[in-house]
């Protein structure tokens, strides 16, 4: 799908997914004649394929960050405590224990001290992330109208 098209227009795709708005996309993608040229590119189906797996591309990156932050806020940590508190002979199976919270491990001759992510940061930043979301529905819903009300001018010219 990818291959039938331009880099121009693949960048115009590129940067249509982060503004949702056609002429932006097109003078950043250096169109001439912006507004003419997207909406000319936004009624091809092979841009309007290419931004729907941009899209879903995107989607999935959103979705795995927001996992990464989840597990951080929620995850547990019973294997680092139990990494901690165990004797040194008897840690050997590290690649079966969920250090995933773990941000910092030292061994010292006080023993094992580990350090964990900040579980508020976490959970604040899957707020922001949320709200973000939630944000970029309501901007396409207006982006959408504005797009419908800009091609019935254009048919009524």
């Amino acid at each position: 799908m990818s291959q039938s098209l331009s880099p121009k227009q693949l960048l115009f795709c590129t940067y249509y997914v982060q503004t949702r708005n056609g002429r932006e996309a097109a003078a950043k993608s250096g169109f001439r004649f912006a507004q003419r040229t997207a909406a000319r590119l936004l009624r091809r189906s092979d841009i309007r394929a290419q931004i729907a797996e941009q899209d879903r591309a995107a989607a999935q990156s959103q979705n795995d960050i927001a996992a990464g932050y989840a597990r951080l806020a929620f995850g547990c940590v019973s294997d680092a405590v139990a990494l901690a508190l165990s004797p040194e002979d008897e840690r050997t199976n590290l690649e079966e224990m969920d250090l995933f919270a773990v941000s910092e491990i030292k061994c010292g001759k006080n023993g094992v001290e580990i350090k964990f992510f900040d579980r508020l940061k976490a959970l604040e930043k899957l707020e922001a992330l949320t709200a973000s979301r939630e944000s970029d529905t309501a901007k396409e819903l207006f982006t959408a109208i504005g797009q419908g009300a800009s091609a019935l001018r254009e048919t009524e010219a």
